[in-house]
């Protein structure tokens, strides 16, 4: 059900925003059924690491990654830090994942610290609305919401846990997307450095 809604055409024109500027050594943070994998750029990733405590979605991702032509590698997640060293990375890919992890602030200073000198966030998530309405009906069903639908949080922050999290945000764009809930459709997409390297 995830990977379907996940997948969806309005959900996949985000991705294709984002996905396709990563370079060298990538970093995918909840790597998923592989939804991102046929649109990075060959020419431009070395490497991609995928991150994701769920060996099931893992599986459902092998067929994509075969057909890459760059070597992609699977790590799970045995604790709470990113099992990589510190700045080993050239980007990290954050894709609608944001809100089902349980501490994001923990999250993304952990994706901080992996990024080396020069190293970018592309990061596009759905979260918090503007609009005082939108917002009321995201706080009010939050719980039944993320019991329901694998834990994803509907009224997430993410400028601010981008900042609490580290990062410096360079390139910032949102909308509604089209043919979604509001409460759901509120989506953010963009760049962001570490602070100390911003």
């Amino acid at each position: 059900m995830i990977n379907c809604a996940c997948g969806s055409k309005p959900i996949m024109r985000q991705r294709e925003k984002v996905v396709p500027l990563a370079r060298g050594e990538v970093l995918e943070i909840g790597i998923g059924t592989g939804l991102n994998l046929p649109l990075y750029d060959p020419a431009k990733v070395t490497r991609l690491i995928g991150l994701d405590p769920s060996e099931k979605s893992w599986e459902l991702a092998g067929k994509r990654a075969q057909a890459l032509s760059f070597p992609v590698e699977f790590v799970g997640l045995p604790g709470e830090a990113i099992p990589l060293a510190d700045d080993s990375v050239d980007t990290v890919v954050v894709t609608f994942a944001l809100c089902t992890i349980p501490d994001p602030i923990a999250a993304l200073r952990g994706m901080a610290r992996v990024l080396k000198p020069g190293g970018e966030l592309l990061f596009c998530e759905h979260g918090l609305a503007p609009d005082g309405g939108v917002q009321r009906w995201q706080h009010r069903i939050n719980g039944v919401w993320a019991s329901v639908c694998g834990g994803c949080n509907l009224n997430r922050d993410i400028p601010e846990l981008l900042a609490s999290g580290g990062f410096h945000v360079d390139e910032l764009q949102t909308m509604y997307l089209p043919n979604t809930p509001r409460i759901a459709g509120y989506n953010y997409w963009g760049r962001a450095q570490r602070i100390d390297r911003a």
